[in-house]
């Protein structure tokens, strides 16, 4: 992933940065769980855009580039990659393997049964 291991955002642009990318990007606003890999410490994060191969999230401290990490997605789980860039407060993390990024954008359902209403019993 050295194809993407600059600042994007002060090297050359966000620009370049999107040019070196095939993945076309949702911006969106999520908050996601965040690990490095193989520790037991999550963080909250929040994924500013997102595609089948990586997402940009505001990470809480710097993250060195080639960590592998794990983020929990909405509607989508874990996902294994690696830190791409950081820069900012920033980081961009490149997926292991593509997912499919509409998932994260589905509605969460709270209860696959429907609720049935219970006859009300009097008081008194």
């Amino acid at each position: 992933m050295d194809h993407i291991s600059h600042d994007p955002l002060t090297d050359g642009g966000a620009e370049d940065a999107a040019a070196q990318r095939n993945d076309t990007r949702d911006s969106l606003l999520l908050v996601a769980r965040f690990r490095i890999e193989g520790s037991r410490e999550t963080m909250q994060v929040r994924v500013r855009n997102l595609s089948s191969g990586g997402l940009m999230a505001d990470v809480p401290r710097p993250i060195d580039i080639g960590t592998m990490v794990e983020i929990e997605v909405r509607g989508v789980g874990w996902v294994n990659g690696r830190i791409a860039w950081v820069a900012a407060g920033r980081a961009g993390v490149a997926f292991d393997h593509p997912i499919d990024p509409q998932a994260a954008r589905k509605p969460v359902v709270a209860s696959s049964s429907p609720v049935k209403d219970k006859p009300i019993k009097p008081l008194f």
